[in-house]
């Protein structure tokens, strides 16, 4: 039993995107659900609105509830996952979009159930879901076009890294590496150039910028493993190759084909004209 609620206790710690008003979440294994029960107790109702013409479009918007099962409630909606009896989610995705309910028994056993719903229109959805993984998820690779797209440069002017950069020609994450954003799970995915795979998750603020004054970022990238050769080049970590991990990064532009990240220094200030930072210039794989 112990290792079950451990189990769900990790499920629970995934961060969870979009979501909205969790409702309730108290629930008891008292015995063993059944498929019967699961049927009779479990339900998706999507939210819906008023079209042109009279018509009704179906939402984004989700009501889960699963009270009175005998197990614990999990529930993946796609782009999160969220553990309990009841709820309200957002999707963040037109068309077909599949809900896995869980139930885990106090004996260890699941039972699962899919809904699958269609969503006609988008309601409060950040434009940055779509620009980062398309249509569900979407491939970006360095930019060398910029010239060099990683190392030293302005936070305020640089369209490269203009002022130093090292050579990452032979590193894995260098040259022929890509990185793959998608909605399922807010899923962050490396492909590194000798086959290797690395994974992790991403969130977005878009209206947290670091320092409050960085007018030249749009807001705030956070992942749980660094981007391409994710680590700081400067000062503060001096001019080699590599520095520190870096898991915030400010976007100084993102759109259908650019994705631009900056690291600034710590001692940067916009005020002051200029500041130095570690900056990452990608471009959408197509």
């Amino acid at each position: 039993m112990k290792n079950i609620i451990s189990l769900f206790a990790v499920i629970f710690a995934v961060i969870t995107f979009s979501s909205c008003d969790p409702i309730e979440n108290r629930q008891e294994m008292k015995g063993a659900t059944t498929m019967a029960k699961i049927d009779n107790l479990v339900s998706v109702t999507q939210e819906t609105m008023a079209g042109p013409g009279g018509k009704t479009l179906n939402t984004n918007y989700l009501n889960l509830k699963s009270d009175g099962l005998d197990a614990l409630s999990s529930w993946d909606y796609v782009s999160g996952i969220y553990v309990g009896t009841k709820s309200r989610v957002q999707l963040v995705l037109l068309g077909e979009n599949t809900i896995v309910f869980t139930a885990l028994n106090g004996d260890g056993t699941q039972l699962t159930k899919s809904f699958t719903v269609h969503v006609d229109t988008l309601l409060d959805v950040s434009p940055v879901w779509g620009i980062l993984c398309g249509t569900g998820s979407k491939v970006w690779t360095w930019d060398p076009s910029v010239g060099n797209p990683y190392g030293m440069g302005d936070a305020l002017g640089s369209s490269a890294a203009d002022w130093w950069g090292p050579d990452i020609s032979k590193n894995p994450e260098g040259p022929g590496a890509t990185m793959t954003f998608s909605v399922k799970g807010a899923a962050l995915t490396k492909n590194l150039s000798n086959g290797t795979t690395v994974k992790g998750t991403f969130a977005f603020d878009m209206t947290k910028k670091t320092p409050s004054d960085y007018k030249r970022s749009s807001g705030t990238l956070t992942t749980s493993v660094p981007v391409l050769v994710g680590q700081t080049t400067g000062a503060n970590t001096g001019n080699g190759s590599s520095g520190k991990d870096v898991v915030a990064y400010q976007i100084i532009k993102l759109d259908e084909d650019h994705l631009w990240l900056s690291w600034p220094e710590s001692n940067f200030k916009p005020s002051d004209g200029w500041g130095q930072a570690t900056l990452w210039f990608f471009k959408s794989a197509k």
